[in-house]
């Protein structure tokens, strides 16, 4: 029975949702973006429209279209369609949906689509429940997560779906979607008189960082708090679309944070300053610590750098006393010029090769008996204190004298072999004179 006050309570409850929630499309030809996968007569969009979409992966950073997608396959499908969020959901609930899917297609021939958000956080056993009922078709999975699932879900839930990556959105795609909110009489704006700057736009899109629902989210906060003028517009400057969008969206999830990361220490190793410091910024703009910054850079200072420029490992561990002492954000100074000194050092892994070396030798030699004349006399027997006496001591030869120091079993063994690079171009000299390098 039609009832005017349930239409108005539905109206009232449209206006109440987020622009973000109110714009999604509802027909894959409304879908912006992901081109890669979702252009006219892709695999995907195929599947979508002749309803025959398999159980799949969508892959991807927030606001690029996942669970707007799952939507649309939502609404049109013939057949039923589950959503649930792994983060509230267990196996009760999975068992109970199955059990409801297999009635449908028993009873109805419909078969049922389960929509699982955040499916990253289901557990082995959760992700076993499921596995029976995807294998026999009773259910169609369509699982959204912004982790990598070859990494964060079980093997067994991967091989059987198609992964479909989605990336993040580009600036023109999101200036797009925003000028669509504005103009939109039913969804949108369109039916308030808004003026707004083209460079707010611009703003809105460069800095939403690829999201679309941070750039609908600013949009909005500058339309709902800018009153209209006595002409009746609503006038949006690029001061209101700094207000709204303070700052760029730059959160990342954990596979990104640990991409980030590897290709911080990548570029450290290979010298790009501009790239490493990129990277360090960019973490820790994200919400990094930097003490974890610091951390790589002075494990790599050492590993990277080594003694082909020992004073790398000064100026970093200098920077990191320095951050400490200073704080943030004047301590970012000092971090950034360590960063800048340890890539543009000679880099030599010199050392950490013959620390690998050294351990390995310490873990496999059969016999590591101190030499008699290295041991420690003071709590020697008579007879050691006089073998003891063999002795030599350095600085009554001038600083070197050659004598055995390593135990008889790894006699002869090198484990440091200076380079021809930077300081070490000295040290391998200084040996080759000892005779310490063969």
């Amino acid at each position: 029975m039609y009832d005017l006050f349930d239409v108005k309570t539905e109206n009232a409850q449209n206006e109440n949702k987020p622009l973000a929630d109110r714009m999604r499309p509802t027909s894959i030809r409304e879908f912006l973006g992901q081109n890669h996968i979702c252009e006219e007569g892709s695999l995907l969009r195929r599947a979508i429209l002749l309803d025959k979409l398999g159980s799949c992966i969508f892959w991807g950073p927030p606001g690029s279209g996942k669970t707007t997608l799952a939507n649309i396959i939502a609404n049109s499908t013939s057949g039923n369609f589950v959503k649930l969020n792994a983060v509230s959901s267990g196996v009760a609930d999975v068992k109970k949906t199955i059990e409801d899917a297999k009635e449908n297609l028993k009873l109805y021939g419909k078969k049922t689509y389960l929509l699982l958000d955040e499916c990253h956080r289901f557990s082995k056993t959760q992700s076993d429940s499921l596995l029976p009922a995807i294998e026999q078709g009773t259910i169609i999975f369509i699982g959204s997560t912004t982790e990598n699932p070859y990494a964060s879900l079980t093997p067994a839930i991967v091989s059987r779906c198609r992964v479909f990556e989605f990336k993040r959105l580009d600036v023109e795609t999101i200036k797009k979607a925003l000028y669509s909110a504005i103009n939109d009489k039913v969804r949108g704006y369109g039916e308030l008189d808004i003026d707004i700057e083209p460079a707010a736009i611009e703003h809105i899109a460069v800095m939403s960082g690829g999201d679309l629902r941070t750039a609908y989210n600013a949009l909005e906060l500058a339309v709902l708090t800018t009153p209209p003028g006595s002409d009746g517009k609503t006038k949006i400057t690029l001061k209101d679309a700094e207000q709204s969008i303070q700052r760029k969206a730059l959160s990342y999830d954990e596979n990104s944070y640990y991409d980030m990361l590897s290709a911080f220490c990548k570029s450290l190793r290979g010298s790009d300053s501009d790239a490493a410091l990129y990277y360090a910024h960019r973490l820790i703009s994200g919400g990094c610590d930097p003490l974890l910054v610091f951390r790589r850079l002075i494990a790599h200072s050492a590993e990277d750098v080594g003694m082909a420029d020992p004073n790398a490992l000064v100026v970093a561990t200098s920077a990191l006393t320095a951050f400490l002492n200073i704080g943030y954000p004047e301590g970012l100074l000092p971090l950034s010029e360590a960063i800048i000194y340890v890539c543009e050092a000679p880099k030599s892994n010199s050392v950490v090769i013959a620390m690998n070396e050294a351990k390995r030798a310490a873990e496999s030699a059969a016999d590591d008996t101190v030499p008699m004349h290295l041991r420690n006399a003071v709590f020697a027997d008579s007879d050691a204190k006089a073998l003891s006496r063999g002795y030599k001591y350095p600085h009554d030869y001038g600083g070197y004298v050659e004598q055995q120091y390593l135990p008889d079993s790894l006699k002869g063994s090198v484990f440091y072999r200076p380079k021809d690079i930077g300081f070490e171009k000295t040290v391998k000299n200084i040996r080759e004179e000892k005779g310490k390098n063969d």
